[in-house]
């Protein structure tokens, strides 16, 4: 039974520092990146909920975007996923806990810590989802703006930003911690596992050192010497 105990330890703590890294992501204004090369003193920077400007020195002007609908369609698609993921995670989080061996919680039932378990690891696959879909579709279209020929070449283009990494980082730590969730409620042991241990009642007692049982004689080996 320390299998379980030690998967789904490993599961919570992954799926906690998974949870981190998707809230960095998501208040990290890196997401897209451009140094512009008639100005190679600043660099922009553009992030869910706010773009920054960069000067060499050091100093920076951040300003939060005015609102939902004045953004570009893939920035309001990532900031709503990533929102779902922050929530998805946070909830599995708060289901996983309770569901560990160790804490006491749900009357000590093993089977329900079992279903709590199960529960939080397909809630952490759904956050890992949530929060690799839009950091994919993002780089996916800046990689496609980056190579498009119709655009001259002395544009600038937006580039990937820490946060996108840190996005992809977050949503495999999520599948990672989901799929340990779900594998310590697998490798329990099935129903005999979950149920509490069973209360010996109406058995025979046995009496010791007598070598004898309570209703049936036993023969020593005294007997045949």
């Amino acid at each position: 039974e320390d299998s379980p105990v030690l998967v789904s330890l490993l599961g919570v703590l992954v799926l906690g520092g998974a949870w981190l890294c998707s809230l960095a992501t998501t208040l990290m204004s890196t997401w897209l990146t451009m140094c512009p090369d008639l100005l190679p003193t600043v660099t922009f920077e553009l992030g869910l909920w706010e773009a920054c400007v960069i000067h060499e020195g050091g100093t920076q002007g951040c300003q939060p975007h005015s609102s939902l609908l004045g953004l570009p369609p893939d920035i309001q698609l990532a900031r709503i996923l990533m929102c779902l993921s922050l929530a998805a995670g946070l909830l599995a989080l708060l289901v996983a806990v309770p569901g560990m061996t160790g804490v006491k919680s749900c009357g000590e039932r093993l089977r329900w810590k079992r279903a709590l378990r199960t529960a939080g690891g397909a809630l952490g696959l759904a956050a890992g989802v949530l929060g690799l879909a839009p950091v994919s579709y993002v780089a996916h279209l800046t990689v496609e703006r980056f190579f498009d020929e119709s655009v001259p070449e002395v544009m600038p283009r937006w580039e990937f930003g820490d946060a996108m990494f840190c996005g992809w980082t977050a949503g495999v730590l999520h599948l990672l911690a989901g799929t340990l969730l779900l594998a310590s409620g697998r490798c329990a042991g099935g129903d005999d596992w979950s149920r509490p241990a069973p209360v010996s009642a109406g058995y025979p007692k046995t009496r010791t050192g007598t070598g004898t049982r309570t209703g049936t004689r036993t023969s020593t080996r005294s007997e045949y010497v």
